[in-house]
């Protein structure tokens, strides 16, 4: 029988508001349905077009059977250099446009509107695709190393990405500041070597903790894995008196263990204090985790749940198995919230021997919860690209759940969303611990550690909690082979999975 789960904590503070708005991201616009109108939209859309082609340039051509010629000019000169049979970058580019003008067709036939209210969304929709192409310009400037284009299209940029502006200029001011920090340690043109690591600590600070708090009440993200965490627990666990749970990162040290409270509520209903429940909280931050783990002993005192809390203070890597202190008539689970990416490196070595040596202790369930997007790859064009699609729909979700102004909003962006960002556009080497992989690379990494699929089969229980957290309206649950997947609208944000030895 499987368990019933109880959510303990339940935190929301969002107000949705305009939940019909279309998503900034995409810049879809509706028409009157009119003749007039049907010849103005079809120039405008074949004006777009010419827009794209000028841009990306007509004599452009990709073969992606055969190695081809790209012709390129970098300050002024040419260059002629083998594509790989890999789609380019400018392929991306491309197909980007052909969803963007296709989405905008659909749209048109969803409704109509007056006039003037064409007018607006006309003029939104024209600075919007300035915007994108001002972007993927200046993404294109920085990587050839033209400092000098990449700093007077900066410039441009600043004055159109406000933070206070539409959602797509405020996720483009977080990339334009990324860039900005990429573009200040690039070498000039013909010098030898890479980009350095930005030199910014990346310690948890005041800013973060309130911004880390606000998207755990405010966004259902966090709020998701940790159900879809704790229900597999509670189910690896029934019928045991003895319960080991290591938590890799303690969800990015969230204060007040959340996510625990909710399990030792849940234990102290179907167990009470015949069971035993043991954490391990593994991270760089001992005091304070050490804080986290006397509030949950105090909280698990109360409820008369046998308690205890340990901290490992050490990253990923450098994890022993000795650390962690199995006793052997327990029985262990392993808990990775928005963590295990951080140790994903350059070399497939680092990460592989974090999950071997985690594979060596036999847990019952390894619960991973990871963003659902691909941020890791080699080349800087495409992970630019990815991340551009992958956070306008997060903050197309946010701008859908709060107002224009509120303070909230523009704290999650900037001190959390942001900091992602500008991890991801300006650093490299291990300064970049924001390396989101999507589930088809984490089952690929598993599989070589000896772990197999254990499937998620809770997708009705979970859309019911989505209804019961009121998150705002355009948020999916779904399940992809075995593993349940957050979505905002088409988009997937987060997945969630459970893993088993082999």
């Amino acid at each position: 029988m499987e368990p019933k789960f109880f959510c303990y904590d339940k935190s929301n503070a969002s107000n949705s508001l305009d939940l019909n708005a279309s998503s900034a991201s995409c810049y879809i616009l509706s028409f009157q349905d009119s003749s007039g109108l049907d010849e103005t939209r079809n120039s405008k859309r074949l004006k777009q077009l010419d827009n794209f082609n000028q841009y990306f340039g007509n004599e452009y051509h990709h073969d992606c059977s055969r190695d081809v010629v790209y012709k390129g000019s970098i300050n002024g000169s040419t260059e002629e250099k083998k594509c790989s049979t890999r789609p380019l970058f400018r392929d991306h580019i491309w197909a980007y446009a052909q969803k963007y003008m296709a989405a905008a067709a659909v749209e048109e036939a969803d409704g109509a509107y007056d006039k003037e209210e064409h007018v607006i969304k006309e003029e939104g929709k024209e600075d919007g695709m300035r915007l994108v192409q001002l972007l993927v310009a200046c993404a294109e400037a920085v990587a050839y190393r033209d400092k000098r284009h990449a700093s007077t299209l900066i410039t441009d940029l600043q004055a159109d990405a406000l933070v206070f502006g539409t959602s797509f200029q405020r996720v483009a001011s977080c990339f334009v500041q990324g860039l900005s920090d990429r573009l200040e340690l690039v070498q000039p043109c013909g010098a030898v070597g890479d980009i350095g690591a930005i030199p910014k600590t990346i310690a948890f600070s005041l800013e973060k903790e309130k911004a880390l708090s606000l998207v755990y009440e405010i966004c259902p993200q966090i709020q998701f894995g940790h159900y879809v965490a704790n229900a597999s627990i509670l189910q690896a666990f029934e019928g045991e008196s003895s319960i080991h749970v290591v938590d890799l990162g303690m969800t990015l040290g969230l204060r007040h263990g959340y996510q625990w409270r909710s399990l030792i509520f849940n234990f102290a209903i179907r167990a009470g204090r015949r069971c035993r429940l043991r954490i391990t909280g593994v991270g760089n931050c001992a005091d304070r985790l050490l804080v986290i783990g006397d509030e949950l002993g105090e909280y698990a005192q109360n409820l008369g749940v046998k308690f205890e809390f340990a901290v490992v203070e050490s990253n990923l890597e450098n994890l022993r198995r000795e650390d962690l202190k199995i006793l052997h008539d327990e029985v262990l689970v392993i808990n990775s919230i928005l963590e295990l990416h951080c140790a994903v490196k350059e070399s497939r070595g680092a990460l592989n021997s974090v999950l071997q040596m985690l594979n060596d202790l036999t847990p019952r369930a390894f619960i991973l919860v990871e963003q659902e997007s691909s941020h890791n790859g080699p080349f800087f064009l495409g992970r630019f690209m990815e991340a551009l699609y992958y956070y306008s729909a997060i903050f197309d979700s946010l701008d859908a759940m709060l107002p224009k102004y509120d303070t909230r909003r523009s704290k999650m962006e900037q001190f959390y969303f942001g900091e992602e960002i500008k991890n991801i556009v300006s650093c490299e080497g291990p300064a970049r611990v924001e390396r989101h992989e999507r589930l088809d690379q984490w089952r690929r990494r598993m599989g070589r550690a000896g772990f197999e699929p254990a499937p998620v089969k809770m997708l009705t229980q979970a859309r019911q909690w989505l209804e019961s957290v009121q998150a705002c309206e355009g948020y999916t649950i779904s399940e992809e082979k075995g593993c349940l997947v957050l979505g905002w609208k088409s988009k997937p944000i987060v997945a969630a999975s459970c893993w088993k030895c082999s």
